[in-house]
């Protein structure tokens, strides 16, 4: 019988400044695992994305991601505290609670690249 079991799948993230996302992304909570070659592997737990230096703006402005997380609330609080938004001039909002059954914020990256932080409740 074939093996048809799938072992991941990541997207490629574009970066206007690909410096300035790589520590973005680490000041957000992501390591790093490798960089080169224009292409950064980062992951936080099970969850990845590749980072591509790379910036057609139509895509940047029209990505979406969305980060399932046990604690949106400690997340909240975390990147509050450490300031990302201010320290990279990006937008991120409060929790909502949503009527599909998720409480979520939203965090934009350097590039505009929207990322959804949500729990189910």
């Amino acid at each position: 019988m074939d093996n048809l079991n799938s072992v991941e799948i990541k997207a490629f993230v574009p970066a206007k400044d690909f410096a300035l996302s790589k520590q973005f992304y680490q000041d957000v909570g992501f390591v790093m695992a490798s960089d080169g070659d224009g292409v950064a592997y980062f992951h936080h737990g099970q969850c990845s994305f590749l980072l591509q230096d790379y910036f057609p703006p139509t895509l940047a402005d029209n990505l979406m991601l969305h980060w399932l997380v046990e604690d949106v609330a400690a997340w909240h609080q975390l990147l509050t505290r450490k300031a990302v938004a201010a320290t990279y001039q990006v937008k991120m909002t409060d929790i909502v609670e949503q009527p599909w059954g998720m409480r979520e914020f939203f965090l934009y990256d350097p590039s505009g690249v929207l990322w959804r932080i949500a729990q189910n409740i």
